[in-house]
């Protein structure tokens, strides 16, 4: 084989390796990318650009701009949002919602909000580290200045329990922001007062 047959060669095997490489890595990109209520939530966007795109909530979203957090949870963070869902708040007693948006009621309304943020960035194999560190159970400090206690409920499932002891699972997981993550769950958390 001639010297120009084998850098043809080569030339022929790199381009092959590269184009079989591509489907992979699109693959690994779009598997970064988690859908949560019907839209893609992306990791370049900020927790607060994702989450308003989300069909599953537009309740927390509301809350959010009531409360005036949207520039704090659109800033550099990291953040770790434990999200309700929709469903979530709309489990609590009639008329909750309404009354929490309420202007007159906008600083009981932040507490509730920021007892569902963290700083720091918590995926769950950092939240499952914790727990198994701390014997089946860790705790991490709200925004609000509450605690969050977190423990596993089999294998995988992560388990966030308020200051009234209410649970909530964690129903989508390690949706990764700019900013943070935002942890998906199925209950509104409250704080103790």
């Amino acid at each position: 084989m001639s010297q120009s047959s084998k850098v043809t060669s080569l030339k022929v095997a790199l381009v092959a390796a590269a184009l079989g490489a591509l489907p992979m890595s699109m693959a690994f990109a779009q598997s970064s990318t988690v859908m949560v209520g019907g839209m893609a939530m992306y990791p370049s966007k900020s927790i607060v650009a994702n989450a308003v795109n989300s069909a599953d909530h537009t309740t927390l979203v509301a809350a959010v701009k009531a409360a005036g957090l949207v520039g704090a949870l659109s800033g550099p963070g990291p953040f770790t949002v434990f999200a309700p869902t929709n469903e979530a708040f709309g489990a609590l007693p009639a008329g909750t919602v309404a009354t929490l948006v309420k202007p007159e009621n906008k600083a009981m309304l932040t507490s509730i909000l920021t007892y569902h943020v963290v700083a720091g960035d918590y995926n769950t194999t950092k939240l499952r580290a914790l727990i198994l560190a701390g014997g089946g159970k860790a705790e991490l400090k709200t925004l609000e200045g509450g605690m969050l206690t977190f423990t596993m409920n089999g294998s995988s499932n992560i388990m966030v329990d308020d200051a009234k002891g209410n649970m909530a699972d964690i129903t989508i997981a390690d949706v990764t922001q700019s900013n943070g993550v935002i942890q998906v769950i199925d209950k509104v958390l409250m704080p103790a007062s």
